[in-house]
């Protein structure tokens, strides 16, 4: 009960604020759910929901304002890909695709953590990273208990294990960053520069630029871990072949489910990525990704998983929808509006700007810094929503583009890699017992400042080309 009290509490204390009473109130909300979110004590869904009963009684937004914006369209584009994640789960169709990767990638333990990282990635940019965790997690033990009985007792092989947990959860991580419904800050990016900049991010356009700089990002944090951090041995191990092959028979032929699942997945896919010229034919002018999102989703729950079978998808799998992450959405995007109409991020970028920080590309590296380093202590669906109409704020105050700084705070929200309350897929990771927090702390530092220098210089000076 006394964590639950900050909240209000927190409330009450910025009441006194030399502001206005309005941005008093908008503050004082931003402060409650802030300490609800950072408790776990509440579903994170349910905070999400205070902006429906604190912002019309203040009379600082209507009702209807605030609840449209809970049904904001990319809302439901991300509801879609959830959906898309659920029946690929459903069906064991990830499972398939990360063992024939690790079947790929050889027996040596530099290649297998390489083969571990990359379907763990792979799945990521289309399914939640953790869910993706959690189904790579007894994967990735599996194989370390293989290699260990063929490695040297000590420091070989706690090095691989350490090195294959990491790799699996920065993988995780990485892998959302290149497509807008692989994580929820790329949403939430893409839905206030909608609503606020009334500029649309094209999933394709995004795609584009993000995946490149994933995979840079990808290919760092392995090379670190296998030959820089842990050093893992370079040795073939004629027995892992067999088996992941006995994992793939006992799974058996593809069936028709996975088939049809795979099929959405891969129609899904192609209209995302050729959605803009498409656009252009007679009666698709309106098509979105929203609308793509949407139809996946709709074909899912009419296609049959086998013949005179149910569908892919029945009622009761909707119950396993994400909702917390879903209103979440609704919660950021609400309290955003009311930063927006109560001037506080005005306010707030004033006095960034005051610092006399006025070079673009310093901005936007302590932007991105910022970003990483606190989404190490709380939500980063809620930093961004908080913080990327101050970024816009600034970035008109500067007069450049507002995405060179609204893009490194998203990108760098999904880079925490220090302790295991930052990410989820660093929780789940960490409970294998295979990792220790220092161990954590000390290769993750390393990485959030590479990811600082790297999203920064790569957004600086990619933004303008791709997306002019």
């Amino acid at each position: 009960m006394l964590i639950l009290a900050l909240g209000p509490i927190s409330f009450l204390l910025v009441q006194a604020l030399p502001l206005a009473s309005d941005q008093n109130l908008v503050i004082g909300s931003l402060a409650w759910m802030l300490a609800w979110w950072m408790s776990n004590e509440i579903p994170l869904g349910l905070t999400a929901l205070l902006p429906i009963i604190i912002f019309p009684l203040a009379g600082i937004l209507e009702p209807k304002t605030v609840g449209a914006l809970y049904g904001h369209p990319i809302i439901f584009l991300f509801l879609g890909g959830f959906a898309l994640g659920l029946a690929i789960e459903k069906w064991n169709l990830h499972r398939r695709i990360a063992l024939n990767i690790l079947l790929l990638s050889g027996a040596g333990p530099d290649r297998i953590l390489l083969g571990a990282m990359g379907a763990t990635a792979l799945l990521s940019m289309w399914i939640s990273n953790t869910a993706t965790t959690v189904m790579m997690l007894p994967i990735g033990i599996s194989l370390y208990r293989l290699l260990q009985g063929q490695m040297s007792e000590g420091k070989p092989s706690r090095n691989f294990g350490l090195a294959l947990m990491l790799g699996i959860a920065y993988a995780a991580n990485i892998g959302g960053m290149a497509t807008l419904i692989g994580t929820p800050p790329n949403l939430v990016f893409a839905s206030l520069s909608s609503s606020s900049l009334a500029r649309e991010v094209a999933f394709a356009d995004w795609m584009l630029f993000a995946l490149p700089l994933s995979l840079c990002l990808f290919f760092i944090v392995w090379f670190f871990l296998a030959k820089v951090f842990f050093k893992t041995e370079a040795q073939e191990l004629g027995d892992l072949k067999p088996l992941l092959q006995k994992e793939l028979r006992e799974l058996g032929k593809m069936s028709s489910s996975e088939r049809r699942v795979a099929l959405v997945l891969g129609g899904m896919a192609t209209l995302w990525i050729f959605r803009s010229p498409l656009s252009k034919l007679p009666f698709l002018e309106g098509l979105s990704d929203t609308i793509i999102a949407i139809l996946g989703m709709v074909a899912l729950f009419v296609i049959p998983a086998a013949k005179k079978g149910k569908a892919l998808l029945r009622e009761k799998d909707i119950g396993k929808l994400p909702w917390n992450i879903i209103l979440l959405f609704g919660g950021g995007l609400s309290l955003a509006k009311a930063l927006e109409a109560t001037e506080v991020v005005q306010s707030l970028a004033g006095v960034i700007l005051s610092s006399g920080w006025q070079s673009a590309l310093v901005v936007s590296l302590l932007i991105c810094a910022f970003a990483i380093f606190l989404t190490e202590v709380m939500s980063n669906v809620a930093l961004v929503s908080v913080f990327i109409p101050v970024a816009f704020i600034i970035a008109q105050q500067l007069g450049i583009d507002e995405w060179i700084l609204a893009i490194p705070l998203t990108l760098g929200a999904s880079c925490a890699f220090m302790f295991p309350v930052a990410t989820p897929p660093n929780a789940i990771v960490y409970s294998s017992g295979f990792i220790k927090t220092k161990d954590m702390a000390r290769v993750g530092l390393v990485f959030n400042l590479i990811c600082v220098l790297l999203i920064t210089v790569y957004s600086y000076y990619l933004i303008p080309i791709i997306f002019s």
